[in-house]
């Protein structure tokens, strides 16, 4: 028997186009539609979304067999399993001939990958094109994205996977399939700057890329984490198309994951979003150490997008103005990568006020705003004893999270993470009362050896209110906070005021009426300090 199978791009794209079109006249499906990738054709026909593999050999992954084809569903159902299984259904073969194929024939001369079809305009890009991804959407996907890192074994130390070395060689792969790509001058010469800047930041990252691989944060990750790759479903964020093709592309750093989400809500201008999502990981997770990581692993992710654009804008076949796009898209990442590496004046601001204040509230909407990292006094507090941000204490019996020893050793954590995460560069915010003088003088002191501007926040409110919201927030049981009316009395009785010259740098909201945000005062001031 004749071997029918598509030995080149060309006998493939035929075969898929044939089998497109007999779906359509053998079933009458008006809702089916022929999607293209660089590396995939995917057939949405009726409730169902084929995936087939192109048989192309990148560099970065070859599908120029049938057998790697074949292999490489199987893994692509394995994988995206863990956080999809309500999308991956299973590999189903493609039998029959080039001129008349059908599914579920044997013997197979393609294969493809089944998915329950959803409705792409409920891909994560679609909805933050339209100004529909929110807050909720961001927070959901974080609890997830931690839950499924924790949940994930270490990579066998002795692999090579995550190594300094192997993400050295990774990022130098992009520069140099780029410059392949790209033909004109300006192109390459922002090339040229980008990579000297990215072997500049290699090298400081250097020692703690090995690090990380020895405390085991390379784990079987996603992959492929930006915006295109989930969608919402029930509500939730879903990540789907996870990398099955190569393994060293998902063995990966938990921090590079995640540095995929923020780079793509960063190039769809949603840093507000990009920083949510950032902190509600870190909080989850605990994961600040990976910090000093994020803006090579950021740049690089926008590095890989610009590579799957340029490799899209030059395949054959590709119309004009699709070309086009896809190189504007390439440049538009190239730009994003640059600005990953200016560095920024890192800022250290400390919250201060009583339990109910909306200190939280001012930490959320400011580092939204300013592209910061919070860390929270009640957070830290509960990590201290293992326990999660949403966890009850009380289930342990006989500890009081708001004791002075609890409280001294909370604060010195508190400090020790904003020393590391201010010399990687960021914006701190730290989230806690700091209700002592003693308190926020050691926080002075920090910014004044880092040489970083300090800003106090002084969040205020009634007493009436301070006990409605902490009554309101014990009952819905949906924060870290577990200071209740009397942590909020006897801190009323510890309270130093704030001092002449504390007031110098300090930027007060006051949180009745219409909250911190219409406190167009306090914003100001903060706006001023902060300049």
């Amino acid at each position: 028997m004749k071997d029918a199978r598509p030995t080149d791009y060309g006998l493939q794209n035929s075969l898929v186009h044939v089998l497109a079109e007999n779906m359509r006249t053998q079933s009458e499906q008006s809702r089916l539609r022929l999607l293209e990738t660089h590396i995939s054709w995917v057939l949405l026909a009726g409730r169902y979304a084929y995936k087939i593999k192109k048989a192309v050999n990148l560099g970065f992954l070859n599908f120029s067999s049938l057998e790697a084809r074949h292999y490489y569903c199987k893994e692509e159902i394995r994988l995206n399993r863990r956080l999809a299984p309500e999308i991956y259904l299973d590999v189903i073969t493609i039998g029959g001939s080039e001129e008349n194929p059908v599914f579920g024939e044997l013997p197979a001369i393609e294969y493809a990958v089944r998915m329950r079809r959803f409705p792409l305009s409920r891909q994560l890009d679609k909805l933050a094109a339209k100004d529909k991804l929110l807050p909720q959407h961001i927070d959901s996907l974080a609890a997830t994205i931690a839950k499924f890192h924790r949940d994930l074994p270490a990579s066998d130390v002795k692999e090579t996977y995550g190594t300094a070395e192997s993400v050295s060689g990774d990022i130098a792969q992009n520069f140099e399939q780029l410059h392949e790509l790209l033909k004109e001058r300006a192109d390459l010469d922002r090339l040229a700057v980008l990579r000297r800047a990215s072997e500049n930041e290699y090298a400081v990252c250097h020692r703690m890329l090995q690090q990380r691989v020895e405390q085991g944060y390379i784990r079987e990750c996603h992959g492929d984490l930006h915006l295109g790759n989930i969608v919402l479903i029930g509500g939730q964020p879903v990540p789907f198309d996870g990398i099955e093709f190569n393994p060293a592309l998902r063995w990966i750093d938990v921090i590079s994951e995640i540095a995929f989400t923020v780079m793509d809500l960063l190039y769809h201008k949603r840093s507000d979003l990009a920083f949510r999502f950032l902190n509600a990981y870190l909080e989850n997770t605990g994961d600040y150490a990976g910090i000093p990581l994020l803006r090579l692993y950021t740049a690089y992710r926008a590095m890989v997008r610009a590579k799957v654009s340029a490799i899209r804008s030059a395949q054959h076949g590709l119309p004009h103005l699709g070309a086009s796009k896809a190189l504007a898209t390439c440049r538009a990442y190239l730009e994003l990568a640059a600005d990953c590496y200016i560095g920024k004046k890192p800022v250290l601001i400390i919250t201060h006020g009583l339990p109910g204040s909306g200190k939280s509230t001012f930490a959320q909407m400011a580092l939204e705003r300013l592209r910061a990292i919070r860390l929270r006094s009640d957070v830290e507090r509960k990590r201290l004893y293992g326990l999660g941000p949403l966890a009850d204490s009380h289930a342990l019996g006989g500890i009081d999270l708001y004791s002075a020893e609890v409280t001294r050793q909370a604060y010195a954590q508190l400090n020790v993470l904003a020393r590391e995460l201010l010399l990687a560069g960021y914006t701190v915010i730290v989230d806690a009362a700091f209700v002592t003088l003693n308190e926020r003088t050691q926080f002075r002191q920090l910014a004044d050896e880092l040489s970083v501007p300090f800003v106090i926040a002084a969040v205020y409110a009634s007493k009436e209110t301070l006990r409605d919201r902490i009554m309101k927030r014990q009952q819905a049981a949906n924060d870290a906070s577990e200071a209740d009316i009397a942590v909020m009395e006897k801190l009323m009785l510890s309270h130093d005021p704030l001092t002449p010259a504390e007031r110098g740098h300090t930027a007060e909201f006051r949180n009745e009426g219409g909250g911190i945000v219409a406190d167009e005062a306090g914003w100001s001031r903060l706006e001023q300090l902060l300049d």
